[in-house]
């Protein structure tokens, strides 16, 4: 089987949505099947793996790391995408109307995983918030409508789709990680102190693109509440000197160490080394850090969506998001310890091999389909 994966969002960025495409593609081709992948061109990035297809691509008029796609292959590109037996688009943008004009031409199925709601970073977008929720709204509906099945993360996600008019068949499937890799990460004193820890106080941490849809300015403002507690936050994004002024005009920047973003290979390392982990996003439709940090045992405080809910699946504590409550949570969830219970939840969920076949599932029934 040939699948063509068509994403606007792709490598060098780094984010969950790359790391689940990835884990994915790995899981497909351990199966053996033959994945390309159509994603945009990034100057001066150069591909390590084969199989990658780069279009055109212009630099976006906000703050952001994406790019404007142009939806044109050449001759040896057009080569390269011929004979794929289905689309799995990632993105509902240019790229992926490329991947449904594709599998419209050849008459092969369309499936679109949902990973983003895209209403929640409209804030983005240099035109009035409320109209461009409302498109964002109504290209998710009509794309995921022109597909053969959608796939979304957390039921809560399909529950949202169904509210938003989305007819088309949808299956639940968690985005992956290597939960061996995360459940294998060391305590060290020297990452805590990297982490801006000592070996004795207690230390939360938060894993995020720093945008404002992840809403980070709620762990900040915990401290506030929790005057033992040190943060670290590993990630970056646009948002990042709004939450360091904010850290700076609540009394806590000597508390809060901002890493930057680290090499995925370190994080397990990371995850291991702090004492809680805090999720203060409520817009996510999983969180692949939430996985992450089950598979290494780190007892999780997030805040209320069901999103959340649906992925702890009675693991670690979903509270209120206000400080208080995440304080008293985090207080609660250090006095418990490493919850070894929720590395065997991330073993029987999370694994790329439960993706896998869960997702090839997805595929062979919608290519019969095709074919009745």
């Amino acid at each position: 089987m040939r699948v063509g994966f068509f994403t606007e969002c792709y490598k060098p960025i780094v984010n969950g949505i790359v790391a689940s495409i990835d884990a994915l593609r790995d899981g497909l081709h351990a199966r053996g099947v033959e994945v390309t992948t159509i994603a945009p061109h990034f100057p001066r990035f150069v591909d390590v793996e084969r199989g990658v297809v780069r279009i055109p691509s212009l630099p976006l008029p906000t703050q952001t790391a994406y790019r404007l796609c142009v939806p044109y292959l050449n001759a040896d590109d057009r080569a390269r995408v011929r004979g794929i037996d289905l689309v799995h688009a990632h993105s509902p943008f240019v790229t992926g109307w490329m991947g449904a004009s594709y599998a419209r031409r050849h008459r092969i199925p369309l499936v679109f995983t949902y990973h983003t709601r895209l209403d929640a970073y409209a804030h983005y977008a240099p035109f009035d918030r409320a109209t461009t929720e409302r498109a964002m709204v109504e290209l998710t509906r009509r794309y995921a409508n022109a597909a053969d099945t959608v796939v979304v993360p957390t039921p809560a996600m399909e529950i949202r789709l169904r509210e938003l008019g989305v007819r088309a068949p949808i299956a639940v499937v968690p985005s992956a990680i290597d939960v061996e890799r995360f459940a294998a990460g060391r305590r060290s004193a020297l990452v805590r102190a990297r982490l801006g820890a000592d070996d004795e106080g207690p230390l939360a941490l938060v894993v995020a693109r720093l945008g404002v849809e992840k809403n980070v300015e709620l762990a900040i403002d915990t401290l506030g509440a929790f005057a033992e507690l040190r943060l670290a936050v590993v990630g970056d994004g646009p948002h990042r000197a709004a939450l360091e002024e904010r850290a700076r005009r609540r009394g806590v920047a000597e508390r809060v160490r901002f890493t930057g973003a680290l090499p995925r290979e370190r994080l397990p390392d990371v995850y291991a080394s702090a004492d809680a982990f805090v999720f203060p996003s409520t817009t996510d439709t999983q969180g692949l850090v939430l996985a992450e940090a089950l598979a290494a045992g780190l007892p999780v405080v997030a805040a209320e969506s069901e999103a959340s809910r649906d992925v702890l699946a009675g693991a670690g504590r979903v509270v209120a998001p206000e400080p208080a409550a995440v304080a008293d949570a985090i207080r609660a969830a250090l006095a418990e310890g490493r919850d070894h219970s929720a590395v065997h939840l991330a073993f029987s969920r999370f694994t790329v091999e439960v993706q896998t076949r869960r997702i090839l599932e997805v595929y062979r029934e919608v290519l019969a389909a095709r074919a009745a």
